[in-house]
């Protein structure tokens, strides 16, 4: 049932990257397709937390219910949607549902195994997003060969049915666990906070010089009073004491640059490959195979050596020194053999690696950090700043390149040659070294996590 939920989760992204195109030219987007991923990804970020202190609130299986209805409601809407204002709207509705699929599947699997079995349970689990992930683009590719864009999203419908049934008659987790209300005035300062600050990294045709200025102003004038206001409520939407354990803040941070690292890697390399060395979709998509193998194979081992060690410290020092090594491969590819992309293709099987051995370590110590009653917003948390990290950390990174690129492109235009594939890779290169160092960041923070998963004062208390 958990598999299922992330498998829908996965396949709403990796199949629609094949499937833009073709939308792109039947609704005429022109300029607004890039809020088909937009609506989606603001809407899903901002209501994480939300769905964390509601399953606090009310137990997961209602949210996970209730979740799953809004994605299928929205798919529906996604595939008859017959133009493009009408697609973002229902992507921001699929984005509602989505943005509960990961989180509550998480705590899902807190409610029903105990902390030794959680890391090969969590481990089974990224090793099922990993094969989604591997094969969605080409099954996004086969859909809009043999059928239609459409059904890139009505393939979420069975999925989802067959979810809804499967647990209203098996999830039977528990009551709620902590009756609260929820705070109000710090779900709307944060919701705020997170869209000023998504939009804010845009750069949309027609937006003036000040815009982006004016929107970081007000998520950082927003995102202060959320904290003021969490320091003083008695039932905080993300309680701050929760990053006051040193574990909790380290994974915080460990998951933020992970999504940087992810999101870097999977939305650039497609755009080399295709525009700069001429690949088809489905032919990139077989040479990102790699990235993905590495993330299913690592989750699985992951979660298998944390339940038989328990060395967190260790481990995500190996995964965070696994991503910096495929970025600095990656800059070293990009310069000695740029139109190879088999080199393309080894250079990102330790980032993979990498991801894989993180994403369940990050979500076990986040939950055996905090006490029980806050359980649903500790694992919902880290999961937000994945999203929010890749999202920023796209667009500032994509700028960087485009301004690298556009200097590479003059000089190679007042020289003859049409070097389009020389200018990108050239403006790929200082992308990628500061995401290495990104997680040379994030190989630092492990520093506060703890040598041992169940050492005294990691494991929960009692309910």
């Amino acid at each position: 049932m958990f598999m299922l939920m992330l498998v829908l989760a996965a396949l709403d992204q990796t199949i629609l990257a094949t499937a833009l195109p073709a939308i792109a030219r039947e609704l005429r987007a022109d300029g607004r397709l890039s809020w088909v991923f937009s609506a989606y990804l603001i809407s899903a970020t901002v209501v994480i937390p939300l769905y964390g202190k509601l399953a606090d609130m009310h137990g997961s299986r209602m949210t996970l219910l209730a979740a799953v209805a809004l994605f299928l409601a929205g798919s529906l809407a996604c595939g008859f949607s017959a133009s493009i204002d009408q697609l973002v709207l229902a992507r921001g509705l699929q984005g509602l549902g989505g943005g509960g699929l990961l989180t509550l599947t998480m705590l899902g699997v807190a409610d029903l195994y105990a902390p030794l079995e959680r890391g090969r349970v969590q481990g089974l689990l990224g090793a099922a997003y990993g094969m989604a992930t591997m094969f969605g683009p080409l099954t996004g590719g086969y859909l809009v060969e043999h059928l239609s864009w459409h059904w890139a999203f009505f393939i979420n419908v069975p999925a989802a049915l067959l979810a809804l049934g499967v647990l209203a008659a098996c999830f039977r987790p528990g009551l709620a666990r902590h009756p609260q209300k929820v705070d109000l005035p710090g779900a709307v300062l944060l919701a705020l906070a997170l869209v000023s600050l998504l939009l804010a990294t845009r750069r949309d045709a027609g937006m003036a010089d000040t815009t982006p200025w004016l929107l970081a102003g007000a998520a950082a004038v927003c995102a202060t009073g959320f904290v003021l206001v969490e320091r003083r409520v008695r039932q905080p939407l993300v309680p701050m004491s929760l990053f006051a354990t040193p574990a909790f803040a380290a994974a915080t941070v460990i998951s933020l640059l992970s999504g940087v690292a992810l999101f870097t890697a999977v939305v650039f390399l497609p755009s080399y490959l295709q525009t700069a060395l001429h690949l088809s979709p489905s032919a990139s998509a077989w040479h990102l195979l790699p990235l993905m193998a590495g993330i299913t194979v690592a989750a699985i081992s992951s979660g298998r050596l944390l339940r038989r060690s328990g060395r967190v410290r260790r481990t995500a020092q190996v995964a965070s020194g696994l991503m910096a090594l495929s970025f600095v491969a990656l800059v070293l590819a990009l310069r000695g053999w740029p139109g190879q992309p088999l080199a393309v293709s080894l250079c990102v099987l330790p980032l993979g690696l990498g991801l894989g051995l993180l994403f369940p370590l990050v979500t076990m110590v986040s939950q055996l950090s905090a006490p029980p009653q806050v359980l649903g917003i500790a694992t919902a948390t880290p999961i937000m700043v994945r999203s929010l990290g890749g999202a920023v950390g796209v667009s500032l990174l994509g700028a960087m390149m485009a301004h690298d690129m556009s200097v590479q492109l003059g000089a190679l235009a007042r020289t003859g040659p049409d070097g389009v594939a020389a200018a990108m890779a050239v403006a790929m290169q200082p992308m990628y070294a500061v995401a290495a160092l990104l997680c040379l960041g994030a190989a630092a923070a492990t520093a506060w996590l703890p040598g041992q998963l169940l050492r005294p004062g990691l494991a929960p208390a009692p309910a």
